[in-house]
């Protein structure tokens, strides 16, 4: 490995900062951790599915913050990951098969294939046009499932059981809370660790700067590809998850709405910042439900938020 080499993974990885310090994660976590059960025994059902939800939602955009914040890569598709995994589960359930390791399995591998396969073409593009092809892909999906009425087309499909593991029961709200948190912190590591290696490394060059990179010798593309397919194989766990919450899968979870959205709570969160996906879920969903209960134009409010923050955020940026 030559000078120039050797001087760049030297480097640590310029994320953007960071949400909260050190200090407030142990009692964010201990908070996480301790809550739940105080509202599951208080009869606080509502506030257990909005954290759960939250929760869920984080494992997605913390996946769509792998393109976005690390790889420079801007998806408006990837709902169709989400939705994937939530089939993953529904279809099986549909035809009495319950067995939550084969329904994670096929989440995983058919969100990461379906990714590869998407990705080798997406990935040819730049820009606008990579945006809108992801965009694309995703639509194709929707208007797939829409078509098949086996599965129930625009009506979706429900649930009647939930994933069975050996040991444990999707089924109890509390179960399912600590297997989505587990989830995320092993997702959080594994993204922290990810970002600190060689291979995260090359992809916030490539985000950066993709000629030097060649120039380097790195192949841009299969790092980029390589991203994408995981970025969507997480996703994935999300969809499986979401499937298991609501008891209920349908085209819709897979709309070009739900990748807004996920990619709100990227830009809200701070794009590339480690816990800026479950600060922006978290803040996303705090604001549905109380702008909601304004209006039901709540959409309105929330993009005007949404513009005010982009532009103090461009501000800050200038000075």
């Amino acid at each position: 490995m030559n000078g120039a080499l050797r001087a760049f993974f030297k480097l640590r990885p310029k994320l953007p900062a960071k949400m909260f310090g050190r200090r407030a994660v142990l009692p964010a976590a201990a908070l996480l951790l301790l809550a739940p059960p105080l509202l599951f025994f208080t009869g606080q059902d509502f506030y257990l599915d909005l954290l759960t939800r939250a929760l869920i939602l984080a494992i997605a955009a913390l996946s769509l913050n792998l393109l976005v914040g690390c790889g420079g890569m801007v998806s408006l598709g990837h709902a169709a990951y989400i939705g994937i995994g939530a089939y993953s589960v529904g279809i099986p359930a549909h035809y009495g098969v319950h067995d939550g390791a084969l329904h994670l399995a096929l989440a995983v591998s058919l969100s990461a294939a379906f990714a590869f396969l998407t990705g080798a073409v997406c990935l040819r593009t730049r820009g606008l046009y990579f945006i809108l092809i992801t965009l694309a892909f995703s639509q194709m999906l929707y208007f797939t499932l829409v078509s098949i009425d086996a599965y129930g087309a625009d009506d979706g499909l429900v649930i009647t059981r939930r994933s069975s593991f050996p040991g444990l029961q999707l089924e109890h709200a509390l179960v399912l809370y600590y297997c989505v948190f587990a989830a995320l912190a092993l997702f959080l590591f594994g993204m922290r660790r990810l970002m600190h290696a060689r291979f995260g490394r090359v992809l916030l060059g490539c985000r950066h700067n993709r000629a030097r990179m060649r120039a380097l010798g790195f192949d841009a593309y299969r790092h980029q590809l390589a991203c994408y397919v995981l970025s969507g194989a997480v996703c994935g766990v999300a969809g499986f998850f979401l499937g298991n919450f609501t008891d209920f899968v349908s085209p819709a979870m897979l709309d070009w709405t739900r990748s807004a959205e996920l990619l709100f709570m990227v830009i809200i969160g701070g794009a590339g910042a480690l816990f800026g996906p479950l600060v922006g879920a978290a803040v996303f969903l705090v604001l549905a439900e109380l702008l909601s209960g304004i209006t039901l134009h709540w959409h309105l409010l929330f993009g005007a938020l949404l513009i005010a923050l982009v532009l103090r955020g461009q501000l800050f940026t200038r000075g």
